[in-house]
């Protein structure tokens, strides 16, 4: 089942890449800065060039919860999309991220989780009583 089209235009992590700080001060893979020469030229590349009103200012790196997003979990297989959207009587603005697993070909419901099939957790944490110390 092929992805759908939301996911197309997505961007994929790749490990081992330059991070920019965001204006917030937050290393993001997704920002980027051309400061060459005197140039001001900020973009976020996950967000991409949309027209206004849902288009990125640097104020939404304040509020963005993708840095956050790839703290938590490192799975190369999750794919993040990103949407601008204004709140309630068009009055302030956020971030909806969503992701997508290109391993188990499904939507990510938590993205800080994952999807729960590409890193299973080991056995350690089950709590399940297999205790041979307490056994009656």
């Amino acid at each position: 089942m092929p992805p759908p089209r939301l996911w197309r235009r997505s961007i994929t992590r790749k490990a081992g890449k330059n991070r920019l700080k965001t204006p917030a001060g937050i290393e993001c893979p997704f920002f980027y800065g051309d400061y060459y020469r005197g140039r001001e030229r900020e973009e976020c590349r996950l967000i991409g060039n949309v027209p206004p009103p849902n288009n990125w200012i640097p104020d939404l790196c304040k509020v963005c919860p993708v840095p956050g997003i790839l703290r938590a979990n490192a799975c190369s297989s999750m794919v993040l999309s990103a949407i601008v959207k204004r709140g309630f009587l068009g009055v302030g603005r956020k971030i909806n991220v969503s992701a997508y697993c290109n391993k188990t070909f499904q939507i990510v419901k938590e993205p800080e989780i994952g999807c729960g099939q590409c890193h299973p957790l080991p056995d350690v944490f089950s709590f399940e009583k297999n205790d041979p110390d307490n056994s009656a």
